[in-house]
């Protein structure tokens, strides 16, 4: 180990303070991790320091037997050569695109009278490819678009000038039916044909605005000419394509050429959406779910899918929109986190579609594999609430009382995430004179604790708080009596603003009102909250109308008893006949609450 630390001191003195390319391997030689820096140097010194605060990262390096670095010109080449390393070699610590799916393109293919259709494969023999496309519903929508506007071929006949000079080939239904000109008999010049399949390229690239120009030009030629029919249909043309850029178009047709990707993660997980716009209108969409390794920063995420979301779809843009302002680089890109209007409507656009994958996602998981979802969910609260181990087992505690009466506690229990109504409890506070909700907090979580060290029952790994501060103090107090402070993590959660106070903590946190755990959290607090408020209502209901009963002379407590059980309400014992009162406490004691009443 001596010689190995020795070995990476050398090499760390002698790295270069240039752009590049690192690579870190393992004993056996193989790469750990790939990363690109605008200083070698620095950047990969930084992850030997001591003060590292990742323990995924201080894993990493505690494996690292070798360091290797490849010098390059600029950042961007340093990028560019990242990407193609860790889709070469896909190391175990590098992020990695989910994205194993073979996604459809739209092929124009290189041959007389191209052919525009669908396709899953990329074949290099100079064809054209426009996509990839999230599905192909989207890519036979845009195909019946440009076949509604343009007569193109359907056949795979060989269109050679030769070939249709000999007469090899015969028009086909579809000549008949309009929907082709006939090249294969020499019907349609390839001049005609070719202007065609230009202005279908300008239209899957998202440039309209191009091709609407173009076909108004046209449109005044024919017009200027007499030719009243083929402006008509010229003009025909002209309004499905601006049918069409109506229902792409997202905000302004000012917006040219801007990019928006946004990033949300998980702790394991980062999703980032990416959007392409063109003339106001969302040419490309994209979600991927990146799988992360080290704790990767927003910024180290976006670093690594721009570039492939640039390469995938051969963009050109040089804007590029941000949720919030980011340390990111990149050569030949201004980055803007745009405040208000049509661009920050963009970018709120690529936050709901990220949000929305996510809970597609998080859907399947449960649905396939609930025990996964749970676990993902109890590992966010461990993270959120800093807690040692997972919290399968979460108890929360509320008070209730009405002006000093009646007052009561609920000790509600959660197991794996969800209620377990079964271990739900009530406690009558018997020791505390008047509202005192801190007294009476303590004395609910000492009853709690004490009966389940009592039982030898299982102690939860979260105790949840209703309250702030001073009820959290309370709690901390039982716990003492108990020796089990230390024992058990505890916070206090107040209503108002959902803010978490940890026990020693002078100021409290505050988890993302999106959160899941904090969801579980809330929904914990509020049915702790139900289940003490119907109890107190139902013994202040109870109390109520057992002192009124108390009031007429000959009702001892069985008969009252007998009354309550029966019609549960003063209400309905005072409209009640004397007959329906006989019927429960006879003809005697009847008539002496029916006097009283009536």
């Amino acid at each position: 180990m001596a010689a190995k630390s020795e070995e990476i001191r050398l090499k760390l003195k002698v790295l270069p303070d240039k752009p590049g390319v690192y690579q870190f391997f393992d004993a056996s030689d193989k790469i750990l991790y790939v990363g690109k820096a605008k200083n070698l140097k620095k950047r990969v010194t930084s992850y030997f320091n001591k003060t590292l605060d990742s323990g995924k990262t201080r894993v990493l390096v505690r494996q690292i037997v070798d360091i290797k670095y490849i010098v390059v010109d600029t950042e961007l080449d340093a990028l560019l050569l990242e990407n193609n390393l860790i889709k070469k070699y896909q190391p175990k610590y590098n992020i990695q695109l989910k994205d194993d799916k073979t996604y459809p393109w739209i092929c124009i293919k290189k041959e007389p009278f191209p052919r525009v259709f669908t396709t899953r494969r990329i074949i290099k023999d100079g064809s054209k490819y426009f996509g990839p496309y999230p599905s192909v519903k989207v890519v036979n929508t845009l195909l019946a678009f440009i076949r509604e506007l343009y007569p193109l071929r359907s056949c795979s006949l060989d269109l050679s000038p030769k070939k249709i000079a000999e007469g090899k080939h015969k028009v086909c239904l579809e000549y008949h039916l309009g929907n082709c000109l006939g090249p294969c008999e020499g019907f349609e010049a390839q001049d005609n044909y070719d202007h065609y399949i230009d202005e279908i390229e300008h239209i899957v690239k998202g440039h309209i605005g191009d091709v609407i120009k173009s076909l108004k030009n046209k449109m005044n030629e024919y017009s200027a000419s007499m030719s009243f029919e083929q402006a008509q249909q010229v003009k025909l043309k002209i309004d499905t394509i601006n049918r069409y850029k109506a229902k792409s178009t997202v905000v302004s047709p000012s917006i040219h050429q801007v990019e928006v990707i946004t990033v949300l993660q998980d702790p394991k997980t980062a999703f980032v959406n990416y959007l392409a716009i063109n003339s106001g209108a969302i040419i490309h969409g994209f979600t991927v779910e990146v799988k992360k390794k080290l704790e990767e920063t927003d910024a180290e995420i976006i670093s690594y899918v721009l570039p492939e979301m640039r390469s995938r779809f051969n963009s050109i843009t040089t804007e590029v929109l941000l949720a919030e302002d980011i340390d990111i680089e990149l050569e030949g890109t201004k980055f803007f986190v745009p405040q208000r209007g049509d661009k920050k409507a963009l970018i709120e656009l690529s936050q709901r579609n990220t949000k929305f994958y996510r809970l597609e996602k998080r859907k399947q998981e449960q649905i396939k594999n609930p025990e996964r979802h749970t676990e993902r969910i109890l590992e966010q609260i461990r993270v959120d609430f800093r807690l040692k181990d997972s919290p399968v087992h979460i108890e929360c505690f509320d008070n209730s009382n009405l002006q000093g009466t009646n007052a009561v506690s609920a000790c509600v229990v959660f197991k794996n995430a969800k209620p377990s109504k079964k271990d739900y409890r009530h406690f009558n506070i018997k020791t505390v004179e008047g509202p005192d909700d801190f007294a009476s907090m303590e004395e609910a979580v000492y009853r709690r604790y004490k009966r389940l060290l009592e039982e030898k029952q299982s102690l939860p790994q979260l105790i949840v708080i209703d309250g702030g501060k001073g009820q959290l103090s309370a709690s901390l107090t039982a716990l003492e009596r108990l020796d089990l402070r230390g024992k058990i993590a505890i916070v206090g959660i107040a209503k108002r603003l959902e803010e978490i106070f940890f026990p020693g903590d002078s100021y409290p946190i505050y988890i993302d009102k999106k959160s899941e755990s904090l969801r579980v959290i809330q929904y914990l607090r509020n049915e702790a909250h139900r289940f003490g408020i119907t109890h107190h209502r139902n013994k202040r209901s109870k109390a109520s109308l057992t002192s009124e009963l108390t009031q007429i002379k000959g009702i001892g407590p069985g008969a009252h008893e007998d009354l309550i059980k029966n019609l549960k309400s003063i209400q309905k014992i005072k409209t009640s006949s004397l007959e329906e009162l006989s019927s429960i406490i006879g003809k005697s004691k009847a008539k002496l609450v029916f006097n009283y009443f009536h």
